[in-house]
Formats: C-alpha cells, structure tokens, sequence
C-alpha cells in the first residue's frame, strides 16, 4: 500500500515545498524591497498637481530608503501614454504611476477603445489627494452666492457660460454635475488649456471657471475673481469662509480632482503593502499635509482596498455624468 501511495505523497511533498519557497520568496522580496532605483511614471507634464505630489512622495521616499526614486513625465493622450507604461512595466514594484481622475475614471467613458482597464490592470496602492474644485465668477456676475447664481442661471437658460481647459476635462465635469445636481443649464465653452480659459475670465468673455485653487487663488485674493463656492463636502481650514456648493443649496455636490498611486498588476501584495505604509505615513507628516493644503489639496492616503473601491465609485459616478451629457473626446 505505501509503495502506492510513495509517488502521491512525493508529488504533495514538492508541492508544499514549491508553495513554501514562493511564500519565502514573496517576504524576501518585501523585506529587501527596495534595493535598487524605483521609477515613478507621471502621465502629465512637469508642474501641474499630478507632477508635484508625485514629486513630494518620491524626494521623502528617496530619504527614507536610500535609493532613489525618479520621476519621469511622460505625457499624452489625457494620461493615457504614461498610464500604459506602467501597465506594460515589470510587476516588481521598481515602476510606480501616478493615477489621477482623469485617465482612470473619465476616459474610459471618453474613448471607445482603451489599452488599459483601470479596473483590471493595476494594483491601487493608495489615493495620496483630493483637489476640490473652485467655482469661481467674473466680478461683472451679478452672483455672489450659490442662491443668487441658481436664480441668474434659472433666469436665463443658456446665456450663463462656463470654461474648462478641454472637453472631459475636470472642470468640463464639474459644471456638468452642477447642471445635472441644481436641474440648470448653463453652457460649457472648453479652451485648450487652463491658462487660455482663465485668461478669458478675467477679461469677461465668459462668466464661470470650474479650476483648481491653486490656478485661481492669487485673482480671488486680488479682487479680480470672485469665489463663489468650493466643490469639497466640507469647507477648507484653509480657506474657512468660502462655502461649499453642497451646504449652499445644491445638496450632494462634490467636485474632485484626485490624484492617487498605482503599480502594474502582479506585484507582490507584501511590496504593495509595505509602498501603501510608508507613503501614508509620508502624506500624514504635519509639514507635508499643511504644505499640500495650502496648495488646495487634502491629503487622504487610504488603504489599496478602499482605493480600488474609489476608482469605481468615480467611474461610474462621472461615467453617468459624461452620457447624461454627451461628451465626446476631443
């Protein structure tokens, strides 16, 4: 009987002593994790939001571990370039990407096709920040409130405009929300570009601007625009006397950009844990968090779970909005 079961448990002996040498591996890897230089794929150009939080998480990075973590821009497509990169990168954890709103939970409602699913092929490691959007008036709209902006819009159907930097953009889906959430219809004029919409604000040419605090804060300060309300659930420290759209009379409105932290799927769950540790505890360090919030940004650094479960949630959240709407790519 033993001589015919030796062959069977033979075979189970190398199995569990295969599944053991894996497991060594993986700690291994964790433990000696990283022991050389890591890569870090910004999908945008050099100065933006995405290009300086990756930059702030890589320089601490850098410091903590002793080995550097480089920051490579590759841009194109509304992120699309940089992203499939990173897709296409070995799953060891020594390529990183930076994973914003945009190409991960617009555009796969933007593009027929994609080369990646942002679902399916990545490890979400962490969402590092929120941008809430500022919406913010020309001084020559007679609106300086949430209320009074509702009655003007209502008034007028149509003849109230908003830019963006582009179609799909943020901005772009933030005044779609607004119109969707407060049953208005204001219209969008999409620029190419943050710099050429803003300057049109300020000149009058149209009335609404959807942006970032930081591409806005110095007009606002100046008199030169008008803040009329910011897209969090709950008002800045920063910037306490700016209301939010929600509490002033369009209940459920948020408006984010957020800017978060991926690997290629396949990397070892013990390195995307040990990565997600050590840059929460980077994005909670006093001097990082209130550097961030005075550039608009509120830092989150949630676990890879709740991550993955975000990126879903804003998928099909704006998902709703870019049909409700029918936008197209550029």
């Amino acid at each position: 009987m033993y001589k015919i079961f030796r062959p069977v448990l033979w075979v189970l002996g190398m199995s569990l002593m295969a599944l053991m040498a894996i497991n060594t591996a993986s700690a291994q890897n964790a433990s000696n994790y990283p022991n050389k230089p890591i890569k870090m794929i910004v999908p945008f150009p050099p100065g933006g939001g995405n290009d300086v939080i990756a930059r702030i998480v890589a320089q601490k990075l850098t410091t903590r571990w002793g080995q550097n973590v480089v920051v490579e821009n590759r841009a194109g497509a509304n992120g699309i370039v940089g992203l499939t990169t990173v897709v296409q990168a070995a799953p060891d954890g020594y390529t990183l990407g930076i994973a914003a709103h945009g190409p991960m939970a617009v555009n796969p409602h933007l593009y027929d096709k994609m080369p990646f699913n942002p679902l399916k092929d990545f490890e979400p490691i962490t969402n590092m920040v929120n941008y809430p959007l500022l919406l913010v008036a020309h001084p020559s709209v007679p609106a300086k409130t949430i209320p009074e902006l509702l009655a003007l819009v209502r008034s007028q159907p149509g003849k109230v405009n908003y830019a963006s930097p582009g179609n799909g953009n943020s901005g772009h889906l933030a005044g779609e929300l607004f119109n969707n959430l407060a049953k208005v219809n204001t219209t969008h004029v999409p620029y190419k570009g943050q710099g050429p919409a803003t300057a049109d604000l300020l000149a009058g040419q149209v009335q609404l601007l959807y942006s970032s605090i930081p591409s806005v804060l110095n007009f606002v300060q100046q008199g030169r625009l008008n803040a009329i309300a910011i897209g969090s659930a709950k008002r800045l420290s920063s910037l306490p006397h700016i209301p939010t759209v929600s509490e002033s009379g369009v209940p459920g409105y948020e408006a984010y950009s957020w800017i978060g932290i991926v690997a290629p799927l396949g990397t070892p769950k013990d390195i995307v844990q040990k990565l997600n540790r050590e840059i929460v505890s980077i994005l909670k360090q006093k001097d990082v968090e209130e550097d961030l919030l005075r550039q608009g940004a509120i830092t989150v650094g949630d676990t890879p779970e709740h991550f993955a479960q975000y990126i879903k949630d804003e998928m099909d959240k704006w998902g709703a909005v870019v049909k409700s709407a029918n936008i197209k790519a550029d």
